[in-house]
């Protein structure tokens, strides 16, 4: 059976689009990855040069163990902050986003929509006050003081992804809990939680991501050379007289590949777990 030719015109052109972006995408990846794996000598004419081409970890170890802003530091700081940051506000989030979606209590819409409207809060606008506020409660400068703020700054968006998809729960089997003598609790923990598992995870690689990106709060919030994050470190290997561009690319993939790494290893949850952000029940 012959494919139609428009079929195969049109199979042919979307692939070809698809490689033409898909190739334009990673050129950048590619260049910081040569400029990475590549002597300073061989890439400050560009890295596209190919001759000669010498293949070297020295840069990720001059980055990995820098003598003043040294990434090892950043990358474990980002972790003590990123860590409880994701797990803090997808605790909270999921019980509040459970009571909206299966309970009914006065100005729920009102308060849901309140919710939602703080998703669109401009951190610039908060971080004025939230400064006064952690340097009044002893936690400016301090990892607990930015863990808070990233805390409660994910609490809004977690609320509204986890309540769609507890929305699109089947309640089949939380009713025959509750008839059985479960508890309100027992059927969440041990009921609903483990059928929301790819939302929970979705939410958590998210929140985990954007934690470990962030900049703007860390460089308000931290002042401490020795508490600052990789993305703060970041632009201060560049050097004093030169860019080392060798060093600053390779301490670059090593801060990507944190959260690459996530996301490989619960690739499979986190796509089935999108869904929550465009179904409504």
């Amino acid at each position: 059976m012959s494919i139609p030719r428009y079929k195969l015109r049109k199979y042919i052109i979307s692939n070809a689009l698809a490689w033409t972006i898909g190739i334009i995408w990673l050129i950048p990846f590619i260049g910081v990855l040569m400029a990475s794996i590549r002597p300073y000598e061989e890439i400050v004419s560009g890295w596209w040069h190919f001759h000669p081409f010498t293949i070297t970890l020295k840069n990720y170890i001059n980055a990995f163990n820098h003598p003043m802003f040294p990434i090892s530091q950043g990358l474990k700081n980002s972790l003590i902050i990123a860590i409880p940051s994701t797990i803090v506000p997808l605790i909270v989030a999921a019980l509040a986003a459970y009571a909206f979606a299966r309970y009914s209590f006065p100005v729920k819409h009102y308060l849901f929509a309140f919710i939602v409207f703080l998703m669109a809060l401009p951190q610039q606008m908060t971080v004025v006050p939230l400064y006064f506020l952690l340097r009044n409660l002893h936690m400016l400068n301090t990892f607990r003081g930015l863990i808070t703020v990233h805390s409660a700054w994910g609490l809004a968006w977690i609320i509204f992804f986890m309540r769609n998809y507890f929305s699109m729960l089947p309640t089949d089997v939380e009713e025959a809990a509750r008839i059985d003598g479960a508890t309100d609790f027992q059927i969440f923990y041990k009921i609903v939680l483990p059928m929301a598992l790819p939302g929970l995870i979705s939410a958590a690689i998210l929140q985990f991501t954007w934690v470990w990106s962030d900049f703007f709060l860390a460089l308000v919030f931290l002042q401490n050379p020795e508490k600052y994050v990789a993305t703060q470190r970041l632009p201060l290997l560049r050097g004093q007289y030169y860019v080392d561009w060798g060093i600053l690319t390779a301490a670059s993939i090593m801060v990507m590949i944190v959260p690459l790494l996530v996301y490989a290893l619960f690739q499979k949850y986190y796509i089935s777990g999108m869904i929550g952000w465009s179904t409504e029940k």
